[in-house]
């Protein structure tokens, strides 16, 4: 995945898009070179973070938001009989194939919808918070939780092989 720094003027539609996918390419990044045994391996005891758990768990975000709340799609979660986010963490089982496949497809179905959209004030109901959310409020979410998680990704990086940076 190329990442392409995000413009530092443009349309609102224009630079959200740009800083989601800046940030889901800085994902892939970290995790760039790495075998599939560095990308399950666990931060420190007791968490059982990594790198495939991250990707697996931003597949189901991405899955979440857009496929099923702007979506309107009823989905069942990937790694979760029980709907739990939490699941897609434990990569202990998982490889690069199976996780960066399904965080693939996840992106491509929401950049599909997003796309799709008329504007960024759609709105959709999101269950958990009992009200109606807009496409670009979806965007800004995203673009947080990518940035948060990019974080643990540095940490998890640079404990594997020392490499900083992204």
């Amino acid at each position: 995945m190329e990442r392409i720094s995000p413009p530092l003027t443009g349309q609102e539609r224009e630079t959200l898009r740009a800083f989601l996918d800046y940030h889901r390419a800085t994902l892939a990044l970290k995790c760039e070179g790495l075998t599939d045994e560095q990308l399950r391996l666990a931060s420190m005891p007791p968490s059982t973070l990594s790198l495939l758990g991250l990707v697996r768990h931003m597949a189901e975000v991405e899955r979440h938001w857009f496929r099923r709340v702007v979506n309107g799609e009823e989905l069942p979660h990937r790694w979760s009989d029980t709907h739990d986010f939490q699941a897609a963490y434990d990569a202990s089982g998982s490889s690069r194939a199976e996780a960066f496949t399904a965080w693939e497809e996840e992106v491509a179905h929401a950049r599909r919808i997003e796309a799709a959209a008329p504007s960024l004030d759609v709105t959709a109901y999101v269950p958990s918070w009992k009200e109606e959310a807009s496409l670009r409020l979806v965007m800004l979410h995203l673009i947080h939780e990518y940035a948060r998680h990019n974080g643990h990704a540095d940490f998890l990086r640079e404990a594997l092989d020392g490499a900083t940076g992204a």
